[in-house]
């Protein structure tokens, strides 16, 4: 598809919702070659679209039709049928870079299932929301970065697991507040922990217990989502490390705030995200530098 003016607003607009919206993840962007670092705009507002529709006021039949009538928009982006900008910036990226419709209807999936379901009884329930809105958005931007073997794949799908079970682990109050509790059921019966005592604010050695379970569950599965950056385009290679790294950086704090997700918001700095977005962004880049020397 030609740079059109329309094409060009599109992306435009895209980065200026990313600015605005991505926090942690504008970061890393930043670390992308211009053309890719485009596309990962447009696949971040689409993904912004559907949060936003679950997250927006009105009945859940409005915020169902709203999921709809973005699975209609994305059908007609890969139709070549888009008018909408970010519809149109969709269609280019998803050509440009061979991304499969099913990876955005997969995102789509796991949004709506936040509107009809609340709590989860295992693991195995969870993981599979979790892939849905984390590990399938970390295969889109693999499609996006670059990678030269298949196995990259499974270490990407671990990345955004390692991700989603981190903002869990630190939004268990916020998410409470919405009546959702991601902690697995049986997770919470096995330390002890009850929905009250959560409910109550309650921070102890039962609370603490399940949480660090939590957390070394996530650390696994950061220990192979490192192992992606090799399979990357050099170029790509500091955009998940930095993601991998702020996002294991909240899991140091809330271990070192004893788990006490209940009381405080765990965040970083500004400062912090810079420092770790230019050590990241250095040490993926001296090999490339290095071989470009020779």
């Amino acid at each position: 598809m030609a740079v059109t003016a329309e094409l060009a607003q599109a992306y435009e607009e895209c980065r200026l919702i990313t600015r605005r919206e991505a926090k942690n993840f504008y970061y890393a962007f930043l670390t992308l070659p211009a053309e890719r670092r485009k596309a990962i705009y447009v696949a971040y507002t689409f993904c912004r679209y559907c949060d936003d529709s679950v997250d927006s006021e009105g009945s859940l039949n409005q915020k169902l039709s709203m999921l709809e009538e973005l699975k209609r928009k994305l059908d007609l982006s890969y139709r070549g049928q888009a008018t909408e900008p970010v519809f149109l910036g969709l269609a280019d990226v998803a050509q440009n870079y061979d991304i499969p419709q099913d990876y955005f209807q997969e995102v789509l999936s796991g949004v709506e299932s936040d509107l009809v379901k609340t709590r989860y009884q295992d693991f195995d329930e969870l993981r599979q929301y979790c892939y849905q809105v984390a590990s399938v958005v970390g295969l889109i931007c693999l499609q996006i970065f670059g990678y030269r073997d298949d196995r990259a794949k499974q270490h990407a799908v671990d990345l955004g697991l390692a991700m989603q079970l981190t903002n869990i682990a630190r939004d268990v109050r916020e998410d409470l507040e919405l009546d959702r509790i991601y902690l697995p059921q049986e997770e919470m019966a096995r330390f002890g922990y009850s929905e009250a005592e959560l409910r109550a604010g309650i921070v102890n050695d039962s609370f603490r217990e399940l949480m660090e379970f939590q957390a070394q569950r996530a650390r696994q599965y950061f220990q192979s989502g490192f192992l992606l950056l090799p399979f990357l385009a050099p170029r790509s290679r500091a955009c998940p490390a930095v993601l991998g790294r702020l996002y294991s950086l909240v899991l140091d704090r809330i271990e070192g705030a004893g788990y006490d997700v209940l009381h405080r918001r765990i965040s970083l700095s500004k400062g912090e995200k810079l420092r770790v977005t230019a050590k990241a962004w250095l040490t993926a880049m001296l090999p490339y530098w290095t071989q470009a020397q020779k």
